[in-house]
Order: structure tokens, then sequence, then C-alpha cells
């Protein structure tokens, strides 16, 4: 896709016609403008930290307003910049943000706890209860699990919940008053029912009778937000939306909203992944892999979440809860060695350069060995995880095996559980890769193919992210009456765009699974390292540069 001219652009502005994406990911919150044909003609983003408050990983809601407000400026400032005028209104606007997690509110709509994020694995007890009284895997980071965790622990703002809701479900409920969910990110909430496109009533009447068994007053149907499907009406901006959007009162009130999305949603939007046997990777702070399946798992597994697409078609998920933040903190390491011996290299220099070594090291790694594990990691059973770089006296410590390893190791949890998928014969004729860490093409795409043993591609849109992805969902809100999402994408958004596929070398293959097998063996020094070394008490997520 190529933008228009900047006159072009700066007319349809003023006119109004331009679509606004905000996405809040895991280090950064970020505004997309797309245009008529879907370029990212301005964008501004602003950066952001998870804290470790009480022994859970979360983000302040202050945090949230402020960032909403900062990647908005941020992108009027780059419009003014680019095209010296100012909008006062837009075509359509989305909101996405994080899966999962836990958003209790009040009557009034205050929070009644700090926001739970997907990264907290405290809901053990309750996501083995309702996994078996369901027959469905619920994952430690569902909504319901928090929920049903707080209820096990006799929480006291139990009582006093009025609504639940995700981030992505939050910042819209502020814009436009109204509580609703694209199926998607609802489905990170509670099961849904592929022949509804809503919450499952069979499964939600067993979890009512769990709830109701241990307290009362709380009415589950009437706790979660409304389900939407792509393209359906999810309201409109209000005058408090605006003002709190764009405090200068430039922006105007009326705007139409999409339904808001989580970020696997988007995920699959900006990878052209929502037709069935399609399939996507997204790494980031977190990876997973999601497969638009044809027909239902055989088995529930632990390790895997069903989810929907944006238009409620079942996908299965592998997600892992580390994604490229280690590797970002080795290659901040390298970045400050530049500045600090007087020749300072820009931070996606710094990975062209470490990934074009990694592909320069042995096969395997040279018998190096990397942990990712900066959180709990569920698909291995790892409860409290440390990471760690271990080697033996023998092993080939070089910088291309270093880097090699730390990239295997970012991998390794998701291979493992797309093991499953293959046992599962889940069929995928195509799958895509996104995300930060791929703005630096090569050795990430090569070595992802050998990790997962299937051809990557990645699009020219893969780094454009979440906020490109609701944009576009933004924009589907004018077609949703005369399309399918499918054919929406397929024509329209990707009709013109570039990939490059990668096929796993042979060689690539071997030494993955020779570097895996020692991956798996070595599992247990989580545990060890776990005990020697208790987590302080407020760390924090470091920024991930390119790799975010």
């Amino acid at each position: 896709m190529t933008s228009p001219a900047p006159t072009d652009s700066a007319r349809l502005i003023s006119d109004g016609r331009a679509t606004l994406g905000i996405e809040f990911g895991s280090t950064r919150i970020k505004a997309c403008l797309i245009g008529g044909d879907f370029a990212t003609i301005a964008s501004g983003s602003f950066e952001w930290e998870n804290e470790f408050v009480d022994g859970r990983w979360s983000y302040s809601i202050e945090a949230v307003r402020a960032g909403l407000q900062a990647s908005y400026a941020a992108l009027i400032a780059d419009v003014q910049a680019k095209f010296d005028v100012v909008p006062t209104t837009f075509a359509a606007i989305g909101i996405s943000a994080m899966m999962h997690g836990y958003i209790a509110l009040d009557a009034g709509g205050e929070l009644l706890v700090p926001f739970r994020t997907w990264r907290n694995s405290s809901t053990g007890p309750a996501a083995a209860e309702l996994s078996d009284a369901l027959g469905f895997n619920i994952p430690l980071r569902w909504s319901i699990a928090h929920l049903y965790q707080a209820v096990l622990d006799d929480e006291p703002h139990v009582s006093e919940i009025a609504s639940l809701t995700t981030l992505a479900g939050y910042v819209h409920h502020l814009l436009t008053g109204r509580n609703a969910l694209g199926v998607g990110d609802a489905s990170g909430m509670f099961p849904i029912d592929p022949a509804t496109s809503s919450y499952d009533a069979s499964m939600r009447q067993i979890a009512q009778e769990r709830l109701d068994a241990r307290t009362s007053g709380l009415d589950l149907a009437a706790l979660l937000p409304e389900v939407l499907p792509a393209g359906a009406d999810a309201g409109t901006l209000t005058d408090a939306g605006a003002a709190l959007l764009d405090p200068t009162g430039m922006l105007r009130s009326g705007i139409p909203f999409c339904p808001p999305e989580g970020d696997a949603g988007t995920g699959m939007v900006a990878t052209n992944s929502v037709a069935k046997r399609t399939g996507n990777v997204s790494v980031g702070t977190s990876i997973f892999a999601m497969v638009v399946l044809d027909e239902p798992l055989r088995a529930v597994h632990a390790e895997l979440d069903v989810v929907t697409t944006p238009v409620g078609d079942a996908v299965a998920m592998v997600h892992c809860n580390n994604g490229a933040s280690e590797l970002a903190s080795w290659a901040r390491v390298f970045g400050r060695f530049s500045e600090a011996s007087g020749a300072a290299t820009p931070m996606d220099d710094v990975y062209t350069t470490l990934f074009a070594e990694a592909l320069e090291g042995d096969a395997d790694a040279g018998g190096l060995l990397s942990f990712n594990y900066l959180a709990g990691e569920p698909v291995t059973d790892v409860e409290d995880g440390r990471p760690l770089f271990v080697r033996t006296p023998g092993s080939s410590f070089t910088l291309a095996n270093l880097i090699r390893s730390e990239v295997f190791g970012a991998f390794a949890t998701l291979s493992i559980g797309m093991e499953i998928l293959a046992d599962e014969d889940v069929r995928v004729d195509r799958l895509l890769a996104h995300g930060g860490l791929f703005r630096t093409p090569g050795a990430s795409q090569q070595l992802l193919a050998a990790a997962l043993g299937v051809p990557i591609t990645v699009e020219t849109t893969a780094s454009e992210g979440g906020a490109w992805g609701i944009a576009v969902l933004a924009a589907y809100l004018e077609r949703a009456s005369e399309t399918t999402l499918a054919e929406f994408l397929d024509g329209e958004v990707f009709g013109g765009s570039e990939a490059v596929t990668v096929e796993p070398t042979p060689a690539d293959e071997a030494g993955f699974a020779a570097y895996l097998e020692r991956y798996r063996t070595a599992l247990p020094l989580q545990r060890a390292a776990a005990a020697a070394t208790p987590t302080r008490s407020n760390p924090t997520t470091p920024k991930e540069g390119a790799a975010s």
C-alpha cells in the first residue's frame, strides 16, 4: 500500500474521512490514522510499563487515561507536522487492547481493585475447577478465572461488582458510554458458542451455579459485556469521551465506533488471517499463535485456548506469557555498549546486526540455552519464571550462538504448544508472522520457520500492528452490510500488498530440535531459580524497542 499525496491526505483528514485506531499494547499505546486505501498516514504513541502491585501485574487506570490522551496528542502533532491540518472528526474509531485479565467495576463505573492483566497466573484453583466443570479449557488469564478466584478467595470487593470488562472494553466505555465488546475480545472473558457468536448459554449456567454455591448477588449474564461481531454498530463518541480523548476541545462528538477488540483479533486482521485454515504468530511481550479452525478440536487441551475471530469463528490459540522481552534486554545491553564505546547505534540497527549474526551461528546455538521466562509460563507448567542463560564449559560461546539461543528461547514454548495442534491434525494453509520483531527481516522469520517446521510469511503490513488492525476494523463499518470481513481483507485491504515467505531449512530444523531437547530437560532449573531468587516487590517490564 502506498500513501496518497500530502495534499490528498490533508483534504481527507480535513473532511473527516480518515479512520482512527488506538491499541493499548503491553509496552506502547499507539494511535494510527489510515486513509481510504488503508495506508497509514499518521501515527502517535506513548510508552508505558506494567507494575508489580501487591503481588500482581497491573497498569494504573490513571496511566490508561494519560496514555490515551498522550498517544492521541502525538498523532495530532504528526498530522500537523505532515499536513498542516488539525482533525475535528473521523470516519470511524476503533479501540483495541491486550486481551484477558480482570477489570471489576462498581455501580458507578469505578474500579474496585487494580487492573489484573493477562500476565497474572494466580488463578490456578479457579481455572482448574471451571475447566473441569465446563469441559472446556479456561486458561489462568481469562476474566472468568479471575472472577471465580476472587470468589474462592473471598475477596471483599466481590459483593460490590456491578460489571466486568477488558481493557479495550473499559476504554471503549469511557469514550462511548456503551458496555460492549467485539466477539474476539469477549472470547477471552468467557467461552463463546460459535453457533450464536455470543457467550455459551449452557456453560454460563454451569458457571452461574458454581458462583451461587460460593456467594450471592453475582449475575454473570448481567456482569458480562454485550457481544458484537465485526462491522456492528458499537456506539458513538460522547461529549465526555471527546473531552477525554482530546482535552483541547477540537474533536467533535458523534463519531461511530466499531466493536472494541483484543490484540489477538487485531493481529488476525493485520495478517489477513480471519478465514478458516489460516493462522498467524504474534511476537511481542507475549507470543502466541492462532489458527482458525475448520472443525472443532477432538479433545480439551490445557495448553490451548479456544477463542474466536472478530466475526465469531473458532480459533485455536497457543498463548505463551513470555515473548521477546528478554531478547530486547540483550539488545539494549549491546546498544548501550555501542553508545559507551563512542559509536552510538540506533536500536533498529542493533537488532539488524544481532539477527544477521544469529544466522552465522551453529544450527543448535552451539550448546547454549536461554529461557525468556520473566513471568510464569502455563504451557510448560512453570508457575514463577526466571530469565536464564546456561552454558557448559564445552559449549561454543560466541555472539552468533548467544543471539541464536535467545531467538530460539523466545520461540521454544510456542513450539511445544504447537505440537498439540499437529497431534489434532489441525490444517493450516498459511501461517503469517507479525509484530515489531519482524520489522527486522531475515533471522527472526527464518528461525521461527525452523521452530515451527512450517513456511512463515511476513506481509508488508507486519510491523503495522494492532493499532492499524483496529483502524481497518473501524473502516469495515461502512462495508459490513455488503461483504464479509474475509472478503473485505482479501479484496480491498490486502489486494495489492506484498509478502515474503521463508521455508524452514533441514539444517535449521535439526538444530532447533536439538536445542528444544536441551530446553525440555532443563525446565526444572526454573523451579530452582525461582526458589533461590524471590521476586522483588515492584519490578517492571522493560521497554522493548524494536521487539515491542
